[in-house]
């Protein structure tokens, strides 16, 4: 079973990124085959800053190997060293109905806010499905709001298949675990649009500042508190063991403590959580050379996949003679 996934570097990952998807992500490279792929081309719809971008790009696929993504196991590549992906869209795009990419969530949500919408954001499903495809994906892990863009890839394979015969192999999307919730410094959803985010690299400093910034309720420091109310909580418990959340648990409901002892203890197990991909990664920044090797073998080894793949597209619909 192949696993595919693609990771937009429009930012620096945090918590956010971390325990609803990345995590899950690499957990998946131990039991099947797994391409994943830094969506530079992707995040042109967003980004045109030029020197950002490629910043960003590579940022993004050192976080990806320090938090335990192994080239070894697992393919690790920027989308556009495999140009057989744009083509690929061009192919599937003469198929694509219209009608199919008016309804995507992201075309919809700009139109309806009045927001200028351009033909890379309406065409993004088909470059998405591209992604998908040039690897003959089995799996595409995703969260529950973006089950929509297997169902588009789907689609649009079946159209190609039934006017040219079985090329691509239809993806089914593995939805992930969201029950763990991460909320931000203010409570809400942690996002980057909200401004709300504790990135995992943080300098220890400014994590501190961060945690120590985090919003919480006036109840008084002798008065008990309901650990299951307070979103301070709810991060210590995404790095806590069982044991560790019922002790601070207990001394929420015994009164005495201030939110101030609680937050030292998430900023505690935090940079003990991340402390070795904090080293790897202080590695990976000082030896460049072995991230532009891991991104080339990357590249080599999904080119390898998605030139077999397109091949048959290019022979199903007349670009090239049918082999055989």
């Amino acid at each position: 079973m192949r696993v595919l996934s693609g990771i937009q570097p429009t930012g620096r990952f945090h918590w956010g990124n971390y325990f609803g998807a990345i995590r899950q992500y690499i957990a998946l490279q131990d039991n099947e085959q797994a391409f994943y792929f830094i969506a530079d081309l992707h995040a042109l719809t967003t980004i045109r800053d030029p020197g950002l971008l490629r910043e960003l790009s590579i940022d993004a696929a050192i976080d990806l190997v320090a938090l335990g993504l192994d080239p070894h196991k697992a393919t690790l590549f920027l989308q556009s060293d495999v140009p057989e992906v744009t083509e690929l869209t061009w192919l599937l795009m003469t198929v694509t109905p219209m009608g199919l990419l008016e309804k995507c969530h992201a075309y919809k949500d700009k139109v309806a806010k009045g927001l200028p919408a351009d033909a890379g954001l309406f065409t993004y499903p088909v470059l998405m499905a591209a992604d998908i495809l040039a690897y003959d994906s089995d799996i595409v892990p995703v969260g529950s709001d973006q089950v929509q863009h297997i169902e588009v890839t789907r689609d649009v394979a079946q159209k190609f298949n039934h006017q040219y015969g079985d090329v691509f192999v239809l993806p089914a999307p593995r939805v992930l675990d969201e029950s763990a919730k991460v909320p931000g410094t203010d409570g809400e959803k942690m996002s980057k649009s909200y401004g709300n985010t504790i990135e995992l690299f943080e300098p220890e400093k400014k994590l501190r500042k961060k945690i120590m910034s985090i919003k919480t309720d006036s109840t008084p420091v002798e008065a008990p508190k309901d650990p299951d109310a307070c979103h301070l909580f709810t991060l210590y418990k995404l790095f806590a063991t069982a044991e560790q959340q019922a002790a601070l648990a207990a001394r929420y409901r015994a009164g005495g403590m201030g939110y101030g002892e609680a937050k030292q203890a998430l900023f505690e197990i935090a940079m003990d959580h991340f402390a070795a991909a904090r080293a790897k990664r202080e590695q990976l920044v000082a030896d460049p050379g072995e991230v532009a090797r891991i991104l080339s073998d990357g590249a080599a080894r999904a080119r390898a996949k998605a030139v077999e793949v397109l091949d048959r597209a290019r022979q199903a619909c007349g670009l090239r003679d049918r082999k055989g």
